[in-house]
């Protein structure tokens, strides 16, 4: 559900890809769930301690929350993993130090395996006591904080879909707030794996600093982290998280005035975010550009204390200016950055492999292709309220099927990989991905089941209704609801014009629309790509209703990189293809896929996921596109400990140091 989120945009440190097969969680009854073996790292015996290392930001995809707790508007890779994870931990910490493996790491997270009992409708989080930046202990109330908030705000938290947390728990409790123990009671039992990587993963303690509802307030004096013996936290306490979390997010962001997560300018300076019990806490964050500047949190409990003395962050307006940057160097020049796919030499060798670098970084810099746990889509807004012609909104149009296969016949993924990505890219073909290699991507979905066909996608127009004008716009000739007419809600005289925005600053993201939108153009389907910063689009792409207004008025949008799965780390879908869910972006709404998504949620059948990434790869709830390598990056030689990297794009600078 990151996405984690969690809407990726592209990465930049390097990544081996190894990825061990993600396993279907056994569903039979079990008092704990499995350990792993402590992490081990490839550093050096003695790695050189201090030094500054500077990161590339991608262009126009920069931080911009602090609260862990985030809507649709702020739930991106570039807030989560490579922001917020470097001060605030989540309770379960995924990927691996050692491999690109998107697993639970015990070893890095705040609490220790989970036990099940009563049928596996009853989970107890067992703490290990780590410590807050400000001396208080990560125990039963700063897992109930969230909890409460979860329960109060859940339509605001991205990761939410309908009959999940809160709906799917009966009870949580704990034996005091300063126990290290949380007792989780479900409504019926769930796949322990899938109730981990999917809803446990979801959890970030909060310490009391955050209860308040005014600058300077008493830590607790909100009173949402109030703890219950027993019973669901009642009513109060609800009203009383309403009010944490509006002060906390300053409304969602609508209002500065409080200076808490809706004031950029004030991130280093308010002593509420500098409790952390990550490994880093934030030394400067510049509002007018993104840069931030980490030091190492001296109090962090885990088994790595950084080595550098300074991390930072650095913004770049395209990819090009960061990539001359690259090349330049000297001072302030970052080490870990990127290549932009226009200047890579192309590569016709299988993903996790790697071609020729750039000449002029040879030898200097190693390049290093990054692969995420994630999908490629941009999704059609179903619920959209603008007008095509013939009194019809463009949401009726997208709600035919056939529309959008005419629209996905029309992605040529393997050409795109090849002309954009130079062959460092994969093809999404469903829900599932393909690549890391894992047990989820059934042959079936591999295959293709709507391979590139301009004459297919035509013959489907016709057939149902549409006068088809190649180069031109198709019109809607026959309307009604007959299979042979165009559809429920379109009126004579529709258009299939359309209107996309995509993100801006990154070449291969343009040249990605622009070869989609040339070949529309030959079906007859007219789409306009205007392009904005990535935050504004992944801000506008939220889910909407007709009678909205404004709110409702884009048609397809397009952030360069869909979803990492994380963290929701099974590749479930409840968080982004669920009617209702809260990063179901284009608000596609279908009860079969929604019965489907729960059986998976509560088996551990491979037969069962299967059938449910079948059927919603036909049907097509957003259009499916190429997933390049999450970044082509570039590793400064005098780094180590940078890679590998798992497949969550999580971002570990203190693992990193300066070789002698």
């Amino acid at each position: 559900m990151q996405p984690s989120p969690k809407l990726r945009r592209y990465w930049r440190a390097g990544v081996g890809i190894a990825v061990a097969a993600l396993i279907l969680g056994a569903c039979g009854s079990s008092t704990t769930t499995t350990t792993t073996s402590p992490v081990s790292t490839t550093h050096p015996t003695k790695p050189t301690v201090g030094g500054t290392a500077y990161w590339a930001q991608a262009p126009g995809a920069t931080p911009n929350w602090i609260f862990p707790f985030a809507s649709l508007s702020y739930f991106s890779v570039a807030n989560l993993t490579q922001f917020q994870y470097l001060m605030y931990r989540p309770l379960y910490w995924f990927g691996q130090i050692t491999t690109s493996a998107p697993t639970v790491d015990y070893s890095l997270s705040l609490a220790n395996a989970p036990a099940w009992s009563n049928g596996d409708k009853t989970v107890t989080i067992n703490l290990k006591g780590w410590k807050y930046s400000n001396g208080q202990t990560v125990d039963a109330q700063s897992v109930i904080f969230w909890l409460n908030m979860q329960k109060a705000e859940y339509k605001n938290w991205a990761g939410w879909a309908p009959g999940l947390f809160p709906q799917n728990v009966a009870s949580y409790s704990a034996t005091s707030p300063t126990s290290l123990a949380v007792t989780i009671n479900l409504t019926s039992a769930f796949n322990p794996t899938w109730y981990l990587y999917n809803q446990l993963s979801e959890i970030d303690p909060m310490p009391q600093a955050w209860d308040i509802t005014a600058l300077g307030g008493k830590p607790g004096s909100g009173g949402c982290s109030a703890v219950s013996k027993g019973l669901m936290t009642g009513a109060s306490t609800m009203a009383a998280c309403t009010a944490v979390w509006t002060f906390d997010t300053d409304n969602n962001g609508q209002s500065k005035s409080p200076h808490m997560a809706g004031d950029e300018a004030t991130y280093a300076s308010n002593p509420v975010w500098q409790v952390a019990d990550g490994p880093w806490k934030l030394k400067a964050f510049d509002a007018t550009n993104s840069e931030a500047t980490f030091v190492p949190n001296p109090a962090y409990s885990g088994p790595q204390k950084p080595y550098l003395t300074e991390f930072v962050e650095l913004p770049f307006t395209s990819d090009s200016t960061e990539f001359a940057a690259l090349e330049a160097g000297g001072t302030g020049a970052p080490q870990i950055g990127y290549i932009p796919t226009q200047d890579l030499p192309s590569w016709t060798g299988q993903p996790g492999t790697v071609g020729s670098n750039f000449a002029a970084l040879t030898g200097k810099f190693s390049l290093v292709p990054v692969y995420d746990w994630g999908i490629n889509y941009e999704p059609e807004n179903f619920q959209s309220n603008t007008d095509v012609g013939g009194s019809t909104n463009a949401g009726y149009v997208f709600q035919q099927l056939y529309v959008r296969q005419a629209l996905q016949l029309a992605i040529d993924q393997p050409a795109i990989i090849k002309a954009v990505d130079k062959g460092y890219g994969v093809p999404t073909y469903g829900p599932a991905p393909i690549f890391p290699t894992n047990t989820f991507a059934t042959a079936a979905e591999a295959s293709n089941p709507y391979a590139f066909n301009l004459t297919t996608a035509e013959s489907l127009l016709r057939s149902h209704g549409w006068t088809v004008n190649p180069g031109g716009v198709d019109v809607c000739s026959k309307p009604g609801t007959a299979s042979d007419e165009c559809g429920a809600n379109i009126g004579a005289g529709a258009k299939l014009q359309f209107k996309e925005v995509y993100a801006n600053g990154t070449a291969a993201i343009a040249e990605t629309v622009d070869l989609e939108t040339s070949e529309w153009s030959k079906e007859g389907i007219s789409v306009t790509a205007t392009s904005e910063p990535f935050d504004q689009v992944i801000g506008l792409a939220a889910a909407c209703l007709m009678n909205q207004g404004a709110k409702c008025a884009w048609e397809i949008a397009n952030w360069g990189g869909g979803w990492v799965y994380s963290p929701d780390y099974e590749p479930t879908g409840e968080e982004i293809f669920a009617t209702g869910a809260g990063s179901n972006s284009g608000s596609y709404n279908n009860t079969q896929n929604n019965t489907l998504i729960h059986e998976t949620n509560v088996s551990s059948s491979s037969s069962i996921f299967d059938n449910w990434e079948i059927f919603l790869a036909k049907q097509l709830p957003v259009i499916w596109q190429p997933n390049p390598a999450a970044e082509i990056d570039e590793v400064s030689n005098s780094i180590g400990g940078v890679t590998p990297i798992n497949a969550l794009l999580n971002l570990t600078p203190e693992y990193w140091y300066y070789k002698s």
